[in-house]
């Protein structure tokens, strides 16, 4: 049988486990622990998973840092084990929050160890998230929270177990560390979160420059968005269509907007709307989307005139497996042009049409809105 041991935290040792090590045939750690004894083999994971897995009719202990039951290796391991047996220890997580007095059930947990992206889902969806982190994640961070950095406070939990081990608050666009040691963070939201159906007046625009409620709620609808994906919003305008989508669905956007003015406006939205993991591109976006590092999962084209049009054919071909691309126009000449591109470049699309009339006023006033086309591809 195999004991699946945590060691709690602290330094690479056996100080916090307390079972006699010497009641095994073989105690099976990883190369950095300093402890060692007749029965202590030092492994890499790959090589102490086959080790394991080649002796486990063996009376083994497989130790493993804080706790194997917190983000560990130790769990993929133990699926492919007949017969186990897990002794628990503290994790980073619990060591952490026992240290500031903050309740489990305020406190989201994710890794960014190792990952190039953060869960949309979880980041930020309770009052704490906890994220266990690499070298790199400082950075990563620096750009997913851009929008909402004046309305966070985050905790650094550095060498925790250590005798210096370090608990404060930093800003983690002006500070500087030895990433070589294990480091957790606790990031505290300092907003709520609002109704994810906006209205009109709950943006900076210029006039027209919005797609209105209703149609905004049909154009998501036919994107058919999930989390974490990436969504293209093009022509932005007032950045409405990107903002819901990613508080209704929590995906990642990269908004093109080549107006200025309109941009700015974009960026003030965002920080209202407290929009993470988004970028915004100022330039004529036909220009801009070759220098664009991840492919898409959905378009949205709200805008952008003839030479964005133009360029359907290839926003269809950098569209990841199962994209879909959705463009608006509310002249038939546009409707035309796309139709006449799409058939050229011999790509399948539908064409829907949308007609709303909504009643306002005591005398419930029919107020008929502009007729919208909306071309939609699925690749």
């Amino acid at each position: 049988m195999v004991t699946i041991i945590g060691s709690g935290m602290g330094g690479y040792n056996f100080s916090n486990i307390d079972i006699d090590l010497n009641q095994f045939d073989k105690v099976v750690c990883d190369k950095n622990f300093e402890s060692s004894a007749d029965n202590v083999i030092k492994l890499g994971y790959k090589e102490a998973k086959n080790y394991i897995l080649e002796n486990e009719n063996k009376n083994l202990a497989y130790i493993v840092t804080g706790s194997p039951l917190f983000f560990s290796a130790a769990s993929t391991l133990a699926n492919s084990l007949k017969k186990i047996k897990i002794v628990n220890n503290t994790s980073s997580l619990e060591y952490l929050l026992l240290k500031l007095g903050i309740p489990y059930q305020d406190t989201g947990v994710l890794s960014l160890h190792g990952r190039d992206e953060a869960d949309l889902s979880e980041l930020l969806r309770k009052k704490y998230t906890f994220l266990l982190c690499d070298k790199k994640s400082i950075e990563k961070l620096q750009k997913i929270l851009y929008f909402v950095k004046d309305k966070i406070i985050t905790t650094i939990g550095y060498k925790l177990g250590y005798k210096d081990e370090k608990i404060q608050e930093i800003d983690i666009y002006n500070f500087a560390f030895d990433a070589s040691y294990p480091y957790v963070l606790l990031i505290e939201k300092k907003f709520e979160d609002k109704d994810p159906i906006c209205y009109e007046d709950e943006f900076e625009k210029q006039n027209g420059m919005i797609t209105k409620r209703y149609k905004r709620h049909l154009s998501l609808q036919n994107l058919d968005l999930l989390p974490n994906q990436l969504l293209w919003d093009i022509g932005a305008g007032s950045g409405s269509c990107a903002i819901e989508a990613y508080k209704r669905y929590k995906v990642r956007t990269v908004l093109f907007e080549k107006n200025p003015f309109r941009a700015k406006q974009i960026e003030q939205n965002l920080k209202n709307h407290n929009v993470i993991d988004t970028r915004l591109v100022i330039g004529n976006a036909e220009e801009e989307f070759e220098k664009q590092n991840k492919n898409p999962d959905r378009i949205f084209i709200g805008g952008g005139g003839e030479k964005v049009i133009q360029k359907l054919p290839y926003l269809y071909e950098i569209l990841n497996k199962d994209g879909i691309l959705l463009a608006n126009a509310i002249t038939l000449k546009h409707l035309s042009q796309m139709i006449n591109t799409l058939s050229k470049a011999k790509i399948r699309y539908e064409v829907i049409s949308l007609s709303l009339t909504t009643y306002k006023g005591d005398l419930n006033l029919a107020e008929p809105e502009r007729e919208l086309f909306q071309i939609k591809v699925a690749k």
